[in-house]
């Protein structure tokens, strides 16, 4: 991405990379003391950080305008705008500039070669970076007066993306709730008058899949093996699960659960709740619930609706078990009360929300649209710049 014309330099030369320090959580607080910079934060610059309320060390506290990189998971550049903090483990701070090079110029530089990093980094569990292998980056060096008139120009044109971005998503949130309120609006106009009140579990046979272990021992690329369906099979948007990227073995099966054509899987843990139809069979793990309705009470296009709609997952919200992982268990989803109404009322409503769905469809995928050429746009004017094409 870098102009042939402009010198390189090693980012340790030009720049301290500052560790955070592991504060004691004996002193983590909800109200008192400091904020607390873990990784989690630094995307909203520690809206809702923690608190450190104990005695520290004045090195470590950081300020607005400070660079700051987390140091496991994805590796990524902030900008911190949260008033003064304090820089916890696993963060670390990019300070002490030489007159060489602008922060902000490496600002908007320096995630494309985080990128690069991450893609080549092996894992486990999570990527882990490290200050030396950010030292080593090699790093474009026009003359200070190139990077400022840089510097100038994205200022000013990514606070007119963000400023355009920020409408797209807001008005991407308008769709969503529009959707949710038809939705919500053609399941009360069904349920007016008679209907009957019944537990999802009496509704549904309620199952929890298994996961084999380990799972690569039964993982196989033989065309008689059966689906490993997972939930990264499913798209955030859509509707049915048709087929899946992964199989396991015959015998993966016995330490799993098989599912049918016609079932519904519902997440049960982080984003729980998200309801899918299966059109296809094969095997669900532990982080899948499976529903098998009672389809002589229930049509299931009204099924998928009202277990997606705002009244069900406010249920399965306040249900759901565990402080930081939230999970969805048989019992709980088993114990979820929906009110049902005749078939021909349920066939009515689906008609209603169908029409008012692909309405709403057609603005969200418009916003979505917008968000993309955003970013894409943000994308090409990084690449201009440091090509040398805006100065």
């Amino acid at each position: 991405m870098t102009s042939r014309k402009w010198a390189e330099v090693t980012l340790g030369d030009v720049l301290e990379v500052q560790n955070g320090f592991a504060f004691s959580s004996k002193k983590f607080s909800s109200s008192a003391g400091m904020p607390l910079i873990r990784i989690r934060d630094l995307k909203d610059s520690g809206k809702n950080a923690t608190r450190f309320d104990g005695a520290f060390d004045e090195a470590y506290l950081v300020s607005d305008g400070d660079l700051l990189i987390g140091m496991d998971g994805e590796f990524v550049c902030y900008q911190w705008s949260g008033g003064s903090a304090l820089l916890n483990q696993r963060v670390c701070r990019l300070h002490g500039f030489s007159g060489d090079l602008h922060a902000r110029f490496l600002f908007y530089g320096i995630n494309e070669f985080l990128t690069k990093i991450e893609e080549e980094t092996p894992y486990t569990t999570v990527k882990h970076l490290s200050s030396r292998t950010i030292k080593s980056i090699q790093f474009p060096l026009p003359p200070m007066d190139t990077q400022e008139r840089v510097v100038a120009i994205l200022d000013q044109a990514f606070a007119a993306l963000d400023l355009a971005r920020v409408h797209a998503e807001a008005n991407l949130k308008d769709a969503g709730d529009l959707q949710d309120g038809l939705i919500a609006n053609a399941i009360d106009h069904a349920t007016a008058g008679g209907t009957e009140s019944i537990k999802l579990g009496e509704l549904c046979k309620i199952a929890r899949g298994g996961s084999p272990r380990p799972i690569k021992k039964f993982l196989t690329t033989s065309a008689d093996g059966i689906n490993w369906i997972k939930i990264s099979d499913a798209t955030a948007s859509g509707k049915f699960i048709k087929s899946t990227k992964e199989r396991i073995t015959k015998d993966g099966v016995s330490r799993s659960r098989l599912v049918t054509s016609g079932s519904f899987l519902l997440t049960n843990s982080m984003s729980f709740g998200r309801p899918y139809i299966l059109r296809t069979e094969g095997c669900i793990h532990d982080g899948w619930l499976v529903l098998e309705p009672d389809y002589s009470k229930v049509d299931q296009d009204y099924l998928y609706y009202l277990l997606g709609s705002r009244q069900v997952f406010n249920e399965f919200d306040r249900l759901a078990a565990g402080s930081t992982v939230r999970n969805l268990n048989i019992n709980l989803a088993s114990s979820v009360i929906v009110m049902l109404p005749p078939l021909h009322k349920q066939r009515e409503a689906v008609n209603r929300i169908e029409s008012a769905v692909t309405l709403s469809t057609r603005l969200t995928d418009r916003y979505r649209d917008q968000l993309s050429d955003l970013g894409t746009l943000r994308q090409s004017l990084l690449q201009q710049a440091f090509s040398g094409q805006l100065t």
